[in-house]
């Protein structure tokens, strides 16, 4: 039997420059709890996963709301791996997750990894809407098969508005029944971890990022708006987040010295 699981969260400010979160409702594998945050005036959310999921068939949604002025930062306690399940209909699985994103708000939404293991079918949607003063960090990372197996099917789409009007909207497929190419040269070139990093930032208006690579494997791209997205691939896990992780402290620290300077 496939699983139909909703978790929802809300935060607001407190009103002594920190955050609430008056909505936090667990649903199915789907289990939100409050974590201590190192960042001072932000709450953070982990996402504990309670049993294996997505399975072929799995219905998953996460919705968050970040009211005008809230601070949040949300993770998981460990990767996600979608999975073949026994459904002999063959029907993929979903996992949609919609953000949003008020005035004067901050999301920092750091998942640990998707694996997609052999045998496995999903597609995955995160949709956002960040409000013209809102504030995003978004991580997105995807491990094409568990250790020494071929990767199972899966199509991602990121979209992003601001203001209403789109930031980015991007669609990845890769496995069985991918679009021929997607895992030659011109796409991963041999690897299986890839990865985005999403930086939204009212800050880009007055002082926008140019192009350029990020070693081998990574370039950073300016987006038609107040933004910045790295791209990356790795020969595994760890090695992408390295990058990435590299890359976050570096747009970070550039906005931090861009604000007091």
């Amino acid at each position: 039997m496939s699983v139909r699981a909703t978790a929802r969260l809300r935060a607001e400010p407190d009103g002594r420059d920190g955050t609430a979160l008056p909505v936090l409702e667990s649903d199915g594998p789907l289990a939100l709890r409050r974590t201590r945050s190192p960042l001072a005036a932000y709450a953070r959310v982990t996402l504990v996963g309670a049993m294996s999921a997505p399975l072929n068939g799995d219905r998953l949604a996460i919705e968050a709301d970040i009211a005008d002025g809230a601070r949040l930062t949300v993770d998981s306690a460990a990767a996600t791996v979608a999975l073949p399940g026994a459904r002999a209909d063959g029907e993929p699985s979903t996992y949609t997750v919609d953000l949003g994103v008020g005035e004067g708000a901050v999301l920092h939404w750091l998942p640990e990894q998707l694996v997609s293991a052999r045998g496995s079918d999903l597609r995955m949607t995160t949709r956002v809407q960040l409000a013209p003063t809102g504030r995003l960090l978004l991580r997105e990372e995807q491990i094409l098969g568990r250790h020494g197996e071929p990767t199972g099917a899966l199509t991602t789409r990121l979209t992003v508005h601001r203001a209403g009007r789109p930031l980015l909207d991007q669609q990845l497929a890769y496995g069985p029944g991918a679009p021929g190419g997607w895992d030659g040269p011109a796409v991963l070139g041999g690897h299986r971890a890839v990865g985005q990093l999403l930086l939204a930032d009212p800050a880009f208006e007055e002082a926008s990022l140019p192009a350029r690579l990020l070693g081998p494997t990574a370039a950073l791209t300016p987006l038609a708006g107040p933004a910045v997205l790295v791209t990356a691939v790795a020969a595994d896990a760890r090695l992408l987040r390295g990058i990435l992780d590299d890359a976050m402290r570096e747009l970070l620290d550039g906005l931090k010295t861009e604000q007091t300077g």
